[in-house]
């Protein structure tokens, strides 16, 4: 018999964790679709909020860019591991293909760059152009051929030239669904935006309402639509616990067996959220533990959003307040993500 692993050999994985990189900012300055996404993004957040995110960013600009900085910060913290995701605001879906493609090969090797300065420590993410379907598969293999797991995503991206949203659901997809599961590549679902637009533009509701309504719409575009049917081994990490839908999955389900038209998939909805893995960044013990109930304990990770504001300072302590079993701790500690990122 195999002895059971030793808890205290795991290492602490923090999933969701953050980088910029100048580099991309540098190739879309001064392009006029750069302008009217700012504009957007400022009808979304508000005044108010844009006055505090550029002070609250620039702070933590060397947590976000410096590899010594970044692994001081994660000592303090008790974290072991990072997978480390280009800032969602490096996604820049306004783009044409060509600079699409050019800000997604920049991101991918900044990122393997950045995680090379200390490997034993960062594994990384690039990016896809998910408003360009073509171009997904192509720059996923890059992203895989810099050393990175994967790619983060948004919920969905705007349609080139004001054409209809670009939903997980969409056909053009399929052979990027497919190449990802096929290639075990990692695909971290991020939210960046929210189309309630003005309706959230204060208290900072684009954020606290605006970010976990993106990703139980992501979601359920991939379990209605059959998606996760076709490709039951996609490895997908939705943050933020997956948004609303893991503790209102039960009107899903209802819908399920009550209408026809809600018949997309071919089992009732709650059974997909066990094929999907969730970061731990809810902030409350008790959502954290009902996500448990809803996905299992083995499809939980640990996530900070290191280093925002939005984040978990201590995601640790964050865990440690659910008051789980030893063993599920353990598991959402380190355990889940090191077989799910394959380390040794």
């Amino acid at each position: 018999m195999t002895a059971p692993l030793d808890p205290l050999s795991i290492p602490t994985i923090d999933v969701h964790a953050h980088l910029l990189l100048p580099e991309v900012e540098e190739a879309v300055a001064g392009h006029p679709g750069l302008a009217e996404a700012r504009n957007l993004d400022a009808r979304r957040n508000g005044p108010a909020a844009l006055a505090v995110n550029g002070p609250m960013v620039g702070a933590r600009v060397p947590k976000l860019t410096d590899v010594v900085v970044r692994l001081a910060a994660m000592d303090a913290q008790g974290v072991d591991i990072q997978l480390v995701s280009p800032s969602p605001s490096h996604y820049h879906y306004w783009a044409e293909p060509q600079l699409a493609g050019k800000i997604c090969r920049l991101a991918n090797e900044g990122t393997a760059a950045h995680c090379a300065k200390a490997p034993d420590r960062l594994h990384g993410l690039g990016l896809i152009p998910l408003q360009h379907p073509d171009l997904a598969v192509a720059l996923l293999d890059h992203a895989l051929d810099q050393g990175l797991k994967g790619v983060e995503i948004s919920s969905h991206a705007p349609g080139p030239g004001g054409a209809r949203n670009v939903e997980l659901s969409d056909p053009r997809l399929a052979p990027f669904w497919a190449h990802a599961e096929r290639t075990s590549a990692l695909v971290f679902l991020h939210p960046f935006g929210c189309t309630l637009n003005e309706r959230l533009d204060q208290w900072y509701l684009s954020n606290t309402v605006g970010q976990p309504a993106e990703n139980a719409v992501a979601l359920s575009h991939l379990i209605f639509s059959g998606v996760l049917d076709r490709h039951p081994g996609l490895k997908l990490i939705a943050a933020h616990g997956g948004g609303y839908l893991p503790t209102h999955i039960g009107r899903s389900d209802h819908a399920w067996r009550a209408r026809p038209d809600a018949r997309g998939c071919s089992r009732q909805p709650s059974s997909y959220l066990r094929q999907l893995y969730f970061d731990s960044l809810v902030h409350d013990p008790h959502v954290l533990r009902e996500l448990l109930r809803a996905a299992g304990p083995e499809r939980v990770l640990l996530g900070s959003d290191f280093p925002f504001d939005m984040g978990a300072d201590d995601p640790l302590d964050a865990l440690r307040a659910a008051d789980l079993p030893d063993a599920d701790f353990h598991s959402i500690r380190g355990g889940n993500a090191a077989a799910l990122l394959d380390l040794a």
